[in-house]
């Protein structure tokens, strides 16, 4: 009895120390997973580092870009388009004119009333029209007869007090978001579609020709003043408010920025120089890049899975289309590589795009104790559940670090036209005041993205350059700052309206 009772408190001895031994051997694997998970984000960290020096380094060279840019074409990735804006509004505009924003899916019809410096906008009020499918893809005429029928429409519409007095036409500002080899102020040719379109009568055509066609065909008198994109609009709305406008910036899904340059500061222009002595420059920074710039494995890996490889790189780092996805590549690597969700990889991480930065922007801003926020959206769009608190902390800190790394290469492109237009430093004697109009919903809904971008951008300049500097967040400049276009390059200028 006794020698059993011994056999029997030995093997459970032997089965209790095996289970300890497992035990144990789990906490040090899973340490050890935690460890590489651990590793993962402080590397990660460290590649994605913008230490003033090297912000300085890439405002720097996007002011050499700019010159090359300036100097011909193709003479830099940064295209600086010359976009033909020589007058941008002065606050004294007045009358009813119309804007035609065509970027997408819809498109827009605006009717803004101007009451010059005393009213400023009296009234606008807008319609938005959805492209049936077949006709982003059609012909030049069943598009563009469309969009004529959707505005003579919204014309009919107009109040009788402020119709035009006879004889005189409606004007209109087109913004048109796709890629365009501008020719005059209200002329240019469409280089290629983008975003879900496929009409290839168009391509090579003149825009503005195929609207006028199809607005003559039903009668429409209306002429189109200006052909611009938004972020020449951004800029002709920041201008109306404020005459202190001197660049604008979007930062939404995609990024571009323009500027007020010198006519006779761009050596590849060679008509004749503007009444203003200004010229509106389209940058195209989102196609900027440099040897400075912190790239890290994730990011080489989007730009070669991109519908883009080699362009866009600057876009790539900074703006909300890409935001979401590089942190999605780095929890994809920590979960392959340390287990971080479990034994599997959860299907959903490897979706490209699945995780938008709108959605990276709620979990970095969740101010929960449990982090409750960060925890939804993991079960809600990647299908992970049960994630303790310090593997949501882990996917803050991801969140933060691709967030910093991209306001704070913002501030430091703004930096570098400030650079090229002599106003990053104060000069004795002068007063100098410069506002950078932004706009887009990454700027106007990421609000730690906009506080580090704007701090950043004071840290640059300096405390007293920074006193000269504002950022102010300019609304919808792809549809009021058209038709306030349409009003500085109206053919009525200069005529006595009495």
């Amino acid at each position: 009895m006794g020698k059993i009772a011994v056999g029997a408190t030995v093997v459970c001895t032997a089965a209790l120390c095996a289970a300890a031994v497992l035990v144990v051997r789990h906490r040090m694997k899973s340490n050890g997973k935690w460890g590489r998970a651990v590793a993962i984000l402080k590397e990660f960290g460290e590649k994605c580092e913008t230490p003033d020096w090297k912000l300085r380094q890439v405002a720097d060279a996007m002011d050499v870009e700019m010159h090359a840019g300036l100097a011909s074409e193709g003479g830099s990735k940064l295209k600086m388009l010359i976009s033909y804006v020589d007058n941008l509004p002065s606050g004294d505009e007045a009358g009813l004119f119309y804007a035609l924003d065509l970027g997408g899916t819809n498109f827009r019809v605006l009717r803004v009333h101007l009451g010059g410096k005393e009213k400023g906008v009296i009234n606008q009020e807008f319609e938005e029209v959805s492209i049936p499918p077949h006709l982003m893809i059609g012909s030049s005429e069943g598009l563009f007869d469309f969009i004529a029928s959707a505005l003579a429409k919204f014309v009919n519409s107009e109040p009788e007090e402020v119709h035009p007095p006879p004889g005189r036409q409606r004007e209109l500002g087109f913004t048109f978001s796709f890629p365009v080899r501008q020719t005059s102020i209200a002329s240019g040719t469409l280089i290629k579609w983008t975003k879900g379109f496929n009409i290839e009568d168009v391509v090579g055509e003149d825009v503005v020709g195929e609207l006028t066609k199809s607005m003559q065909k039903i009668g429409l008198d209306m002429r189109v003043s200006a052909l611009v994109n938004d972020t020449i609009g951004t800029l002709a709305g920041g201008r109306f408010y404020n005459q202190d406008v001197i660049a604008a910036v979007i930062l939404g899904t995609g990024t571009n920025a323009a500027y007020v340059e010198r006519a006779n500061a761009i050596p590849k222009w060679h008509g004749p120089l503007p009444k203003s002595g200004d010229m509106v420059i389209n940058m195209e920074w989102g196609n900027f890049r440099s040897s400075h710039l912190p790239l890290t494995g994730y990011d080489v890996a989007l730009d070669a899975e991109s519908l883009n490889p080699g362009e866009q790189i600057f876009e790539k780092l900074i703006s909300g289309m890409y935001l979401g996805d590089i942190v999605r590549r780095a929890l994809l690597k920590m979960a392959e590589e340390a287990d971080f969700f479990g034994d599997t990889v959860p299907p959903k991480l490897r979706v490209p795009f699945i995780l938008r930065t709108p959605d990276m922007s709620a979990m970095h801003h969740d101010t929960s104790p449990d982090l409750k926020v960060v925890g939804n959206k993991l079960k809600d769009i990647l299908e992970i559940s049960n994630t303790s608190l310090k593997m949501r902390k882990i996917v803050v800190e991801l969140c933060d670090i691709v967030a910093t790394r991209g306001a704070r290469l913002s501030a430091a492109g703004i930096l570098g036209i400030l650079k090229k237009t002599g106003r990053d430093t104060v000069k004795a004697g002068e007063k100098q005041k410069a506002v950078i109009a932004l706009d887009g919903g990454l700027f106007e809904h990421y609000t730690k993205f906009r506080a580090c971008l704007e701090s950043t951008l004071n840290e640059l300049l300096g405390e007293e350059a920074a006193k000269t500097i504002v950022i102010e967040h300019s609304n919808d400049g792809s549809g009021i700052g058209a038709a306030l276009l349409a009003a500085s390059h109206s053919q009525y200028l200069g005529v006595d309206e009495n």
